[in-house]
């Protein structure tokens, strides 16, 4: 009778056990799907990594431009590995008042000889300025597909935040095109970009 109230009391306790596990291996899962897109979130609102943020889409009409400094901007751009693009600013810096609506445009040309899917992940640096460095309209994040030998312009229009730390005189936006083929979520072309860059 003691054997069987032990292998009672065992079972109980193995079934609460495996019901602990399941709900802890489903908050497992659940927690990784949600991972990449709350990264992204972060990145974006706070600025981490580079990441400038891509929703601006109107501009905030209260500020006024600073026509008392100016701000450098530089542009650079570079393909990765295994997507046959070249990829450029059309110009390598400018010099902007903050708060000034600025238009711009990169130019992406598909060297191979096959229609060729292209992702860009922007980062700015420094760091700091991500926060105050605002676009407008931009190509980011968004699949690009190119034809064999085929040319396209992509515009950017952004503003630089009047409140940049005054001590920022110079900001610098740098597009990394990767392969779209590659099915990598967002989170994971930000980690690729920040690593290209180091």
């Amino acid at each position: 009778m003691i054997d069987g109230d032990k292998k009672t009391l065992l079972s109980k306790i193995n079934k609460r056990l495996a019901w602990k596990l399941s709900i802890i291996v489903f908050a497992g899962l659940m927690f990784s799907f949600a991972v990449a897109p709350l990264y992204d979130v972060l990145c974006r609102e706070f600025g981490i990594n580079g990441r400038a943020d891509s929703t601006a889409t109107a501009f905030d009409t209260s500020q006024k431009v600073d026509k008392t400094r100016w701000v450098t901007v530089i542009f650079t751009g570079n393909t990765m590995p295994g997507l046959g693009w070249s990829f450029h600013p059309k110009q390598t810096s400018m010099r902007v008042h903050p708060g000034e609506i600025t238009l711009t445009s990169y130019t992406a040309k598909n060297n191979a000889e096959t229609s060729q899917l292209g992702v860009a992940v922007p980062s700015v640096t420094p760091e700091l300025a991500t926060l105050y460095f605002k676009k407008i309209e931009c190509f980011c994040f968004k699949e690009q597909t190119l034809k064999a030998g085929e040319n396209k312009e992509m515009p950017i229009m952004f503003y630089v935040k009047p409140d940049l730390p005054a001590d920022v005189h110079t900001v610098t936006l740098n597009y990394a095109f990767y392969n779209g083929n590659a099915g990598l979520s967002q989170a994971a072309l930000a980690e690729k970009a920040k690593s290209a860059l180091n």
